[in-house]
């Protein structure tokens, strides 16, 4: 019988993926919000969900992130995205997650960079950010 590779084994080819599939869109929605992208869809959607994880949702976790995920189950991906107290990013990870397993990527510069804080800042200014924000911690 076969063994699946770990989380960590795949997270880079995971990531790249997930990353051309978003170059692709987000260039596409540039040019029409409703412009569809052939096998991908438009940007709308793409992801499963955006939301914010308060700081001690899951054990261990001291900070709270935004949640960009994309999908769920096994294997899931997500990207987080960490803020400082103006809801600008300082740190964006790419998490791939299978069944009690997960790696992560962190992106701190470069074209990916440039490419998911130009996408949480849209976010940002649609006021789905500081909507999804308020609603995590008043719950």
């Amino acid at each position: 019988m076969a063994t699946q590779a770990t989380c960590k084994e795949r997270v880079t080819k995971n990531y790249q993926g997930r990353i051309a599939d978003i170059r692709q869109l987000w260039t596409a929605y540039g040019e029409d919000p409703e412009k569809q992208v052939p096998d991908l869809g438009n940007f709308n959607e793409y992801g499963l969900a955006f939301d914010y994880v308060a700081p001690d949702t899951f054990n261990g976790q001291r900070r709270g992130y935004f949640r960009y995920q994309l999908s769920w189950g096994g294997p899931g991906d997500e990207f987080r995205f960490y803020t400082d107290e103006n809801f600008k990013p300082s740190r964006v990870e790419y998490w791939f997650l299978d069944w009690f397993d997960g790696a992560k990527r962190t992106i701190r510069s470069g074209t990916d960079w440039e490419l998911l804080t130009e996408i949480f800042e849209d976010f940002r200014d649609c006021g789905i950010v500081e909507s999804e924000y308020h609603k995590a911690i008043e719950e």
